[in-house]
């Protein structure tokens, strides 16, 4: 991430203990291959787990946050020493009462300063899930168990599970769902004042304009009119706070356990800036081939936003993709620099069309020409 945000927010929790971006569309929009050496925004390392299904020679994976990385430490023992049920138990995707149990079984893996942060998690682990500790999730449980009650009946909830065609999802979401209430609480709650205090940290917000209402409540209509929300595992786990077993994401899923655990070794993680990754591959001459960009161009200005644009550059092979998206913050490819880099624009509005995390604006792939 830019030092730019590292100067305004705190990084000393965890803000997602899970990734809230759709690896399907990043690992297909980047075309991981094999021999790829990629580099990866961690978050909570869901997404960079992902990538090893394609068999990279090395996923690099590097936040500002010691917290973040904790959770992918966390991730990288469970691959390597948990059955796949015990994984999906520990993280919270599965209901469980073996949590601590399964902890004690992969905390020797994890170093003494990971045993020591997640010890002080033990309750939450038992209740939500590791993947339920995070500050976003916790606005989410607080959506789900303060909101969802005042808004829809038991048996709409129900309903949201179950399979319907795109007809009987319009019905239901425009005479059922879409009620008074939902949109009143819906505007107050992922409005930037909510979501600043109880979601994201404040300073994320400082380069937005426009209505957080007008942006969600359009996208939530998307992912449950011309998406299925019964296999959209982003929305399942906001809506009940754990996954079902036909919506896991890409790296939470049984046909690629294996291989990730296989290919886990080829990921290392680091407490670094993205200025600081650059001058690390400068000095080891290390080419990227694949970016993981998450969302980082949301937090700081244009300014810095080309600079890191320059870093890239510096860093990449020709071919080279980078996969970012935007939540409020319109950021793509300054037309300046056409003749260095080129926007994918139907790849990126296909993709964008399909994205399961609903919550965002926008999703660019851009290649290194």
């Amino acid at each position: 991430m830019s030092s730019e945000i590292a100067a305004k927010a705190s990084f000393e929790i965890i803000r997602y203990a899970q990734c809230w971006e759709d690896a399907d569309i990043l690992v297909k929009g980047l075309d991981v291959k094999e021999g790829d050496v990629c580099l990866s925004i961690a978050s909570a390392g869901d997404n960079s787990f992902a990538m090893l299904v394609n068999n990279p020679k090395k996923v690099i994976c590097m936040d500002l946050s010691q917290a973040q990385l904790y959770c992918v430490e966390l991730r990288v023992a469970c691959y390597k020493h948990l059955s796949h049920q015990e994984f999906l138990e520990l993280l919270g995707s599965y209901d469980s009462n073996n949590r601590l149990k399964i902890y004690e079984k992969i905390r020797p893996y994890i170093s003494k300063e990971a045993q020591e942060f997640w010890d002080d998690k033990k309750d939450m682990i038992e209740k939500f899930g590791a993947a339920g500790t995070g500050k976003f999730e916790k606005y989410f449980a607080i959506f789900r168990d303060f909101v969802l009650p005042l808004t829809q009946s038991s048996s709409n909830l129900k309903k949201v599970a179950e399979s319907m065609t795109k007809a009987e999802r319009e019905e239901f979401y425009d005479n059922k769902w879409n009620n008074f209430m939902w949109r009143s609480l819906i505007k107050l709650f992922f409005s930037k004042t909510v979501m600043g205090i109880m979601g994201r940290d404040p300073s994320f917000f400082n380069y937005v304009e426009g209505s957080m209402y007008d942006h969600i409540s359009g996208r939530i209509k998307h992912a449950f009119t011309n998406l299925d929300p019964s296999l959209n595992p982003y929305f399942y786990w906001i809506l009940t706070g754990k996954h079902s077993k036909n919506a896991l994401p890409m790296n939470l899923r049984p046909e690629n356990f294996e291989i990730i655990k296989k290919n886990i070794d080829r990921l290392e993680w680091h407490k670094m800036s993205f200025e600081d990754v650059v001058k690390k591959c400068q000095s080891e001459n290390l080419k990227i081939n694949k970016f993981n960009l998450s969302d980082i161009f949301e937090y700081m200005s244009v300014d810095n936003y080309r600079t890191i644009l320059n870093q890239i550059l510096s860093v990449s092979d020709k071919g080279a993709r980078l996969a970012y998206w935007n939540m409020l913050v319109p950021r793509s490819r300054p037309d300046d620099m056409a003749n260095k880099i080129k926007k994918l624009e139907d790849l990126s509005k296909d993709l964008f069309y399909n994205d399961k995390a609903f919550f965002y604006c926008n999703f660019h792939i851009e290649e290194v020409i």
